[in-house]
């Protein structure tokens, strides 16, 4: 009896203690999961298989295209959301924490509970990667102009959306603006750390190119504030001081002549078309043409005595244009819409010379906006004048370039400045004036993104098949060639 009892007390013993440890492992299984407060350490959850009591917890296993995320104190839908966005196939943290709380229905609140499980959507098995979408140099875009800012952002994404159902094609987004914001992730030796608001370049893309729009990557050039600050040995001198020269006392400008500066742009247009751009457009691709001239030095007046501004700016461009080509993308170029008058003041200020410039580029996009015209011509109100002064301009840029093989892509003003008539049918005449006179396509400039008149004036334009514009359209150029539509970014 004995040892009957000392067998059944040494069992229990054993028994005890072996509950003890699966209990302790399955502690430290879960305290594994939750080691992370925030979910910035966060990892998916492998799925395991259990076994012994059914107290145990059973970890969901994600189905294809999903992760599990368990969540710790603090965590919010979009705080959530903000984390797993690299990973997914969406473009912006607010859509993704849309698309969580749809996947998820029990989700109160805004801060969410400790332990629970979230499926996360939309997720990728490899980064996106983006080709450019090949397009003969003619093909008539009809495209809105984007801040970086507004690019990267969801209201951004409805105006992408809007444009499209109104009837665009194209759209030009900011990578640099004009003082030198960098908007895309880019690593550069003169660049350094940088705040992005376009976070996947080729996410977004494979959006606008999913959406049948022809994607525009804007680099403003040589008006380059960062740059200067960051590098003051790279900006255009002031003879008098020995310091960055400015313009009007205001801006500050890179030294267009400056080998690194050159260089810098060519690296940052590189980089945009290695990630799936269908075009890379320079803007600011000259020298200062307002403040005191006389004042400003620049590197090329000792290393090329013998050169004009307009060499520089020619000089660059070949070997831009050699650099971006083999890329399958379109190199574009926006010019001052005086250059077609080719007054020699304009030309020795800004060094361009329309007439080269357009041997180096696929597209030449005169700014042409009616109401900067101001003192010419004999107008008092040129912003009230758009059929002269688009009619003006496109004569003389069609002329200046004639035989060149170039194409005439105007920017036509999408802004009330300086005109009491700026209206839908505002739109319309210079849309119409562009096209009768040689022009393929067009590009709406608006600083601060608004395309209410635009968007009035398309349906009309479309409806009147071929008179505004011919209608070219990305799918139709990519079934005639065979080739597959893109699966979109959300």
């Amino acid at each position: 009896m004995s040892l009957e009892k000392n067998l059944r007390q040494y069992g229990t013993k054993l028994l005890l203690a072996s509950a003890a440890m699966g209990l302790a492992v399955c502690f430290f299984e879960l305290r594994s999961l939750g080691a992370a407060d925030q979910p910035g350490d966060a990892r998916m959850v492998e799925a395991k298989a259990t076994t012994g009591t059914s107290s145990q917890l059973s970890l969901r296993t994600p189905t294809p295209g999903t992760a599990i995320y368990e969540t710790r104190r603090g965590d919010t839908v979009i705080s959530v959301a903000r984390h797993y966005l690299a990973q997914t196939s969406y473009l912006t943290s607010s859509q993704l924490a849309q698309a969580i709380r749809e996947s998820n229905r029990n989700l109160d609140g805004t801060f969410l509970k400790p332990g629970q499980q979230l499926s996360i959507p939309g997720i990728i098995a490899t980064p996106i990667l983006e080709k450019a979408i090949s397009v003969p140099k003619d093909f008539e875009v009809r495209a809105i102009y984007l801040t970086g800012l507004m690019a990267g952002s969801d209201r951004g994404v409805k105006i992408v959306r809007r444009w499209r159902e109104a009837g665009g094609n194209a759209v030009v987004f900011d990578i640099k603006d004009s003082d030198g914001t960098v908007n895309i992730p880019f690593e550069h030796p003169l660049l350094g750390s940088h705040k992005v608001y376009i976070h996947d370049l080729a996410k977004y893309t494979r959006f606008l190119n999913s959406q049948g729009l022809h994607a525009i990557a804007r680099i403003a050039m040589f008006r380059d504030q960062r740059l200067v600050l960051a590098h003051p040995e790279l900006a255009v001198r002031s003879k008098k001081s020995g310091q960055p020269w400015r313009e009007n006392g205001k801006l500050v400008w890179t030294d267009p002549s400056r080998i690194e500066v050159q260089e810098y742009d060519i690296a940052l247009a590189q980089a945009a078309a290695a990630m799936g751009v269908d075009e890379i457009q320079f803007d600011y691709v000259r020298f200062p043409a307002e403040g005191e001239q006389t004042d400003a030095a620049f590197s090329f007046q000792k290393t090329h005595s013998d050169w004009q501004r307009s060499d520089v700016i020619a000089d660059f461009l070949r070997r831009a244009y050699t650099a971006l080509h083999p890329k399958g993308v379109l190199l574009s170029l926006d010019v001052f819409g005086v250059m077609a008058w080719q007054r020699p003041v304009d030309l020795a200020h800004t060094g361009q010379d329309i007439v080269r410039m357009a041997k180096y580029c696929d597209v030449l996009s005169p700014m042409i906006y009616p109401s900067h015209f101001f003192g010419m011509d004999g107008y008092a109100k040129p912003g009230d004048a758009p059929e002269h002064f688009i009619g003006e301009s496109m004569d003389r840029f069609v002329q200046i370039t004639a035989g060149s093989g170039v194409v005439i892509r105007p920017w036509l003003q999408a802004f009330a400045w300086r005109t009491k008539t700026y209206s839908p049918k505002y739109i319309e005449v210079q849309v119409l004036t562009a096209k009768n006179k040689g022009g393929i396509g067009f590009l709406f400039w608006n600083a601060n993104n608004d395309y209410t008149k635009p968007y009035a004036a398309m349906p009309e334009m479309k409806a009147s098949k071929g008179q505004y514009f011919r209608g070219d359209e990305i799918s139709t150029l990519r079934a005639s060639l065979g080739t597959p539509p893109t699966d979109g970014a959300r």
